[in-house]
Order: C-alpha cells, then structure tokens, then sequence
C-alpha cells in the first residue's frame, strides 16, 4: 500500500525526470504555475525549472507538431492533451509522423515524445469531456500507448516513458484515478504482483483467493476499470467466485502469454474496458486468446464496456451508461453459471 495518490506519483516523477536529464521540457495548456495544468499534475514544476516549461495556444496539433520536431532535434519533450478527447486532433503528427519517421528513415531520426493526456468519465463532464478514445491509436506500427492504473506505480511508468526509449508513447493517465492511492501489494483480500517482460511497463495480476487454489475465471482490463475491478473482485471474493485479473500498462504490444495459460486454466475470459464496445481493446484480446486457447478447448468469451452512444451530461445517466462494478460482478456470476 502507498500514501501516494495517482496525481502526486506523476508530478514527483516529472520532478525526477527534470533533474535526471536537462533535455526534458514540457509545454501545454496551462501548464505554468500557479495552475499547473488542469488536474494538477505539472503544479510547481515551471516555477523550479524556469525556461524548460512553457504555455501553448489552443492548438493540439501545434502542441504535438511542436514536440515531434524537439524530439529530432535532440530534446526530450513531455507535451500535455489537456482532454484526452481532443488528442485525435492531433492524429496526423502522430500518425503520420511521430510514428513513422523512425521506419521512414531507416533508424537515423529518432523522435523520444511522450504525450501525456487524461481520458475518461464518471464526472459528469458530458459527451466531448468524457470519452475513451486510446482504442484508436492501439494498431499503429510504432506508437506505444501506455495506460495507468491504480495497482502499479504510475510515476514509475511516466519515467520508462520519459527516460527509458527513443519512440513515442501516448500515456494515458484515467481523471477518475488522479486522486486514488496507489495500491500496491496485497492487503489481505486482494493479492497483487507485476508481471515484467522486460520492457519497464509491467502487466499487473490482481486475484481475489489465496496461493494454491484455482481460478474460477480470467479478466482483463486496463487504466481507470481497475478502480471498478477492485470492488468486484471484493465482491465475488465474498460470494467465492475467484478471479484472475490482468491490467497490461503497455496497451499496444500486449503481453498475452500470461493470460492465455491463465484462460487454459479457467476456460473463461471476461475482457473489459471503459471505452465502448467493438473494434476495441477488449475485441482484440477476445480475438487473440482465443486463436491461441480456442483451438485447444471450448472457452468461454464475453466483453463488457461502455454503451455504443453519446456520454450524457446527467451524471445518473452517465453512470447507466458507462461500466460499473456491479456490471463487472453481474457478467461474472453469468460466465460462471453457463
């Protein structure tokens, strides 16, 4: 367990990454002190490292535009999406250029960017404040995208992004996850561990049962759905429905092996996300696993992710529409009783 919450790891780790390297800056929308960005994650950094922080217009494109060329010219830019909603805007720099100047050019340009945003709902921020949209990034050959969690250490992740590589990655951080602690380790119901495959964003495994009893059923998920995730596995924990759940943190080149030898066992999988349904995240692990385990045995497949419509203002009706923990629970007890 830490004392940490999501948004103090990502601002201590930004500090971190400030003094370990001078070629780290950062700019976006409000980013300069006092405001520090609209959830606070950059709060304090432009005042102790003046010149290395700066302010933007209204321009996602420009942000990023502007942040692929100080990547080849040397520099490590950090650039902030105040809305995740708004990083398609953005989309040719980082499609079409970000992405590919590496291949285009046989290795010599390097472009070390790092695209910070928060995606997400559950505050009622209403229909363009409020969406998943990451799933649309997920199939471009060389962009990372990378999503937090509440079980691992974000900042830690925000330093493999920043420092470790030469590419650039998408880094997803859930509004609804900013004011959490992170959890890691057990704590008496829920056992956590990092799975690492070596490439510094750890998948995390979190079970609802002890060592040396068998799972019931496998899930997936990532980013926010954790916060969901940990009361439902509280929840079929009391009903001794034992589940495996895995949260990749590096969403674009999965880690599949542990959760198919996982579904070998279970025979279930139960993929979720916060984003909707189909053409997703979910849909490809789905596709994946069972290429792999279908052949061999008759698993059980089921998603669960956010209604195909338009995010309402009306926080009630954002809930309906929107996974919940009780629709993680209710999914559960169906996969378990067919």
């Amino acid at each position: 367990m830490s004392t940490a919450t999501i948004v103090s790891d990502l601002n201590r780790a930004l500090r971190e990454c400030f003094l370990a390297d001078g070629r780290v800056v950062l700019w976006g929308e409000d980013v300069l002190s006092p405001y520090g960005g609209a959830f606070k994650v950059t709060a304090g950094i432009s005042a102790d490292f003046p010149g290395r922080v700066f302010t933007t217009p209204i321009s996602e494109a420009a942000i990023v535009g502007m942040g692929v060329g100080a990547a080849m010219r040397g520099l490590r830019p950090v650039v902030e999406i105040m809305f995740g909603d708004f990083l398609l805007l953005a989309a040719d720099q980082l499609v079409n250029h970000a992405a590919k100047f590496a291949g285009m050019y046989n290795g010599a340009v390097k472009v070390p960017l790092v695209v910070r945003t928060p995606m997400g709902g559950y505050r009622g921020y209403g229909p363009t404040h409020s969406q998943s949209l990451e799933k649309h990034l997920l199939g471009v050959p060389g962009l990372r995208v990378v999503a937090v969690n509440h079980f691992t250490s974000p900042g830690a992740l925000l330093k493999t992004a920043i420092l470790g590589g030469d590419g650039p990655v998408v880094f997803i951080e859930n509004k609804a996850l900013y004011s959490q602690s992170v959890q890691l380790g057990g704590d008496g119901v829920l056992e956590v561990t990092e799975l690492d495959d070596e490439s510094g964003y750890p998948m995390v495994r979190v079970v609802n049962f002890s060592k040396g009893v068998k799972a019931d059923l496998t899930a997936v998920s990532y980013g926010g759905l954790s916060l969901q995730w940990e009361q439902a596995l509280r929840d079929l924990a009391a009903d001794e429905i034992r589940v495996e759940l895995f949260l990749p943190t590096l969403l674009s080149d999965l880690l599949l092996a542990p959760i198919a030898e996982s579904v070998s066992r279970t025979g279930r999988l139960l993929a979720s996300e916060e984003g909707t349904r189909g053409f997703s995240f979910g849909s490809e692990v789905v596709a994946r696993i069972a290429e792999t385990v279908g052949t061999k045995q008759r698993a059980k497949f089921r998603q669960v992710g956010a209604a195909r419509v338009v995010i309402p203002s009306d926080k009630s009706l954002e809930r309906e529409m929107l996974p919940s923990s009780h629709a993680l629970v209710t999914a559960a007890l169906e996969m378990i009783e067919l």
